[in-house]
C-alpha cells in the first residue's frame, strides 16, 4: 500500500509542476514575483497531496524567529522537501542550488526567472567568490539567502558535516543574521527513492545567529544549534511513526 500511495504523490507532485508550469508560462514575462506566487501555489500543493495521499503532516515552528529583510537561511538538508519549505517562510527567498538543475524543463525556466543563484558543487575558488557576489547582490536588493551548510543530502541520524567555506564566505559578505532550519524532513520523504512514509515533518526555524560572527565561531554556534534541534525532531518523528532508525 505505502508504495501506491508514494507513486500517486509522484504523479500528483510532478503533475501539479507541469500543470502550474504551463499555466504560469506568462509569468515568465512578468516581474519576478508573479513566478514566485508560482513556486508556493506548488509548493503549497505539495505539502497538501503529501497530507491528503501518503498521511504526512507539515508542521513549521518557530516563524517568530525568523528576521525581516536580508538573512542568511541555513538549513539541515535532508530530502527534496527541504528546497520548497523556505517559500513558505520568507517573502523573497534566493536558493543556492546546483546549476544543472537548470536544464530541467520547468524547474530550470522557473529558477532562472527567480533569479536563484546556481553553482557549480564542484567548483573552485573561483566558483565561490562568483556565488558570494551573486548572493550580495539579491541581498541587496532585500531578499534572503538560502544554503544548506552540508552541501548534499544527508539522511535523519547521518553524522554532521559542516562545509565552512561557503557559508563562512557569505555571513562575511552579506554581515546579515543567520537562521539555523533544522528538520526531521528524511524520516517521511527519504533523500533518494520513491517511498513515502507517514508521519509528521516537522521544520523548526532556530533563533538568529548575530551577524558578523567570526569564522569559527559561525560554525560552532551554527552545529550547536542544529544538531541538538535536529535529533531531538528526528526522535519526535520517529515516536509518531512508532519506529527506530536502523542500526549498523
Amino acid at each position: 500500500m505505502r508504495f501506491v500511495t508514494s507513486l500517486l504523490f509522484v504523479i500528483w507532485m510532478y503533475g501539479w509542476m507541469g500543470l502550474l508550469g504551463i499555466l504560469f508560462l506568462p509569468a515568465l514575462l512578468l516581474p519576478r514575483a508573479a513566478v514566485l506566487f508560482g513556486i508556493r501555489t506548488f509548493t503549497r500543493m505539495v505539502r497538501i497531496g503529501l497530507k491528503l495521499i501518503c498521511g504526512i503532516d507539515t508542521e513549521i515552528r518557530g516563524l517568530e524567529h525568523m528576521p525581516t529583510g536580508p538573512v542568511i537561511y541555513a538549513g539541515k538538508h535532508q530530502c527534496m522537501y527541504d528546497v520548497f519549505i523556505p517559500f513558505l517562510v520568507m517573502k523573497d527567498p534566493a536558493i543556492i542550488m546546483k546549476r544543472e538543475l537548470l536544464w530541467y524543463p520547468v524547474l530550470g525556466w522557473y529558477a532562472l526567472k527567480a533569479a536563484m543563484i546556481p553553482i557549480d558543487r564542484a567548483g573552485t575558488t573561483k566558483t565561490l567568490k562568483a556565488m558570494v557576489a551573486e548572493a550580495k547582490k539579491r541581498a541587496e536588493a532585500y531578499r534572503q539567502i538560502v544554503i544548506f551548510p552540508e552541501g548534499t543530502r544527508r539522511a535523519p541520524g547521518a553524522p554532521a558535516d559542516y562545509h565552512a567555506a561557503g557559508i563562512a564566505a557569505l555571513a562575511k559578505a552579506i554581515e546579515a543574521p543567520v537562521v539555523p532550519v533544522a528538520t526531521n524532513a528524511g524520516l517521511c520523504w527519504p533523500g533518494r527513492g520513491l517511498m513515502r512514509r507517514p508521519g509528521r515533518v516537522v521544520y523548526e526555524i532556530l533563533p538568529p545567529l548575530p551577524a558578523g560572527l567570526p569564522r569559527k565561531d559561525l560554525m560552532a554556534r551554527l552545529e550547536a544549534a542544529l544538531e541538538p534541534a535536529t535529533e531531538a525532531l528526528v526522535k519526535e518523528g520517529l515516536a509518531v511513526q512508532g519506529r527506530d532508525l536502523p542500526t549498523g
